[in-house]
């Protein structure tokens, strides 16, 4: 098993969906622009997440809806945003009005 080093990118107290996925994309490390349970973790872990590599399976587990194992498409992104909001409490809104 491998040791992951967490990453420290806190992101603002509050942001925007494309904030939110530029945040996410910092961790995008083979950069192909799709996020593993392995990134979604290292994400959670800069947060300092208790329990990050089951809350990052969780959110997988939500949020992956054609089990290919990485957020892939926008649908999949807009599930991964409903599950940060209720289940990590982080603030999300679709505009900085």
């Amino acid at each position: 098993m491998a040791i992951m080093c967490c990453i420290q990118a806190h992101p603002s107290a509050e942001m925007t969906v494309d904030e939110f996925k530029a945040w996410l994309r910092r961790f995008d490390s083979d950069r192909d622009g799709k996020i593993s349970r392995e990134e979604l973790q290292e994400a959670l872990c800069s947060l300092q997440v208790w329990f990050g590599w089951w809350k990052a399976r969780q959110g997988m587990k939500e949020a992956d809806t054609d089990h290919s194992g990485r957020i892939d498409n926008t649908k999949e992104m807009e599930k991964l945003v409903q599950y940060a909001q209720h289940h990590l409490h982080m603030k999300i809104s679709e505009n900085n009005w």
